[in-house]
């Protein structure tokens, strides 16, 4: 069985303004509009099923005496006053102890005819390796609200006007009371005629069909900067959708994809691209034109380098998006590759390299087998 003095928090013999207290607090943690918990809506309820019999005094006594099953016998139900759904907080709070306090739903509880901020809009937009490096200027178009001129967003007719909501008198809410086995149940809700906006439209402008904003197609131009990569986001302040009752408009965020490069592979700020070079280039040197974001540039192999082993152009990489002027390097992997057909004449090479080398080696090996039999 539940222990309502557990689940608001207080001792037995808590007075009504700490019972009070202990809901509120526990209110504003466990409603469903500010927890987003998959218990929240049962916690929030099993409180309000708490409260209702913990401030009244029969209910009390009896709940003291017998527990919950003693509030089913004498009659009192125990569903609690959210058994069939709950409003905001503000709603809540102004129920229960007659006011708001300016918590979790209030904004709900604003003026209806109050300017109102527009929603946010996002794209998505796919950029080419080397536009986003170097940056770009693009037109995009985008289908967002704006607010309706004929009616300049008032959603009436020209010539016409919005009318004061005569059911509740512009407030946007009623006070609705529910007659239960306890009493009386009062709570504010939403204005069932004019849904919340405190006027009614009777001649409705063509144009919006009464909704003063109508969605149309913008166009956009996009300066993207250079050095941005895949995932950053831009944000265009004021594109997204227009705002209500001369509320400003929403944002726009800009959400860029970058294509991957089939030759250049991007780490930050440097790029790497992969060199094959020849065994006699690896053992010699050579002097390469490759291909970089600057074009074709020269790279020289220093002699002996190893398989793997990496030659950096400095400056050759992605600008710094914050400081442009600054760049990253371009970072070239060098990979030896062993030929698999060779001619006569380049075997007839090998063969000779091969055998110097083999001598070379024995030299060596002796070397070291006079030195050993010396010490």
């Amino acid at each position: 069985m539940s222990d309502y003095y557990e689940i608001l928090g207080v001792d037995k013999n808590a007075t009504k303004d700490e019972i009070k207290s202990a809901f509120r607090k526990m209110a504003r943690k466990w409603h469903p509009d500010v927890n987003k918990a998959p218990e929240a809506e049962a916690k929030f309820k099993e409180l309000g099923q708490a409260y209702e019999t913990l401030i009244d005094d029969e209910k009390r006594a009896t709940y003291d005496r017998y527990g919950e099953d003693g509030l089913k016998n004498a009659g009192f139900s125990t569903q609690g006053p959210f058994a069939g759904g709950f409003g905001d907080l503000d709603e809540v709070f102004n129920s229960f102890f007659g006011g708001g306090f300016g918590f979790g739903g209030g904004s709900r509880r604003q003026d209806p005819n109050a300017p109102q901020r527009g929603d946010d809009l996002r794209l998505d937009i796919e950029l080419d390796f080397e536009d986003a490096v170097f940056g770009l200027t693009r037109e995009i178009k985008i289908d967002h609200l704006e607010t309706c001129h004929a009616c300049s967003g008032t959603g009436a007719k020209a010539g016409s006007k919005p009318q004061t909501c005569k059911t509740c008198g512009g407030q946007g809410r009623i006070q609705q009371t529910t007659k239960t086995i306890l009493g009386h149940f009062t709570q504010i809700v939403t204005c069932p005629h004019c849904h919340g906006k405190g006027t009614v439209i009777s001649d409705p402008c063509p144009d919006c069909h009464g909704q003063g904003r109508k969605t149309v197609e913008k166009k956009v131009e996009l300066k993207i900067p250079a050095g941005v990569d895949n995932g950053s986001k831009m944000r265009l302040s004021h594109e997204g959708d227009a705002g209500i009752n001369g509320g400003i408009a929403g944002d726009l965020y800009i959400v860029i994809h970058v294509n991957l490069s089939p030759y250049y592979q991007r780490d930050g700020i440097d790029v790497y691209t992969k060199l094959e070079i020849s065994p006699a280039q690896a053992v010699l040197g050579d002097v390469i034109t490759i291909k970089t974001l600057d074009g074709e540039k020269s790279v020289s192999i220093p002699a002996g380098i190893q398989n793997g082993e990496t030659v950096k152009i400095k400056g050759a990489g992605v600008p710094n998006i914050s400081k442009p002027s600054m760049r990253g390097d371009h970072i070239v992997v060098v990979s030896i590759k062993t030929p698999t057909h060779i001619s006569n004449e380049e075997k007839v090479l090998y063969q000779k390299l091969y055998q110097i080398q083999r001598e070379r080696e024995n030299k060596a090996s002796f070397k070291d087998k006079v030195k050993g039999v010396f010490k």
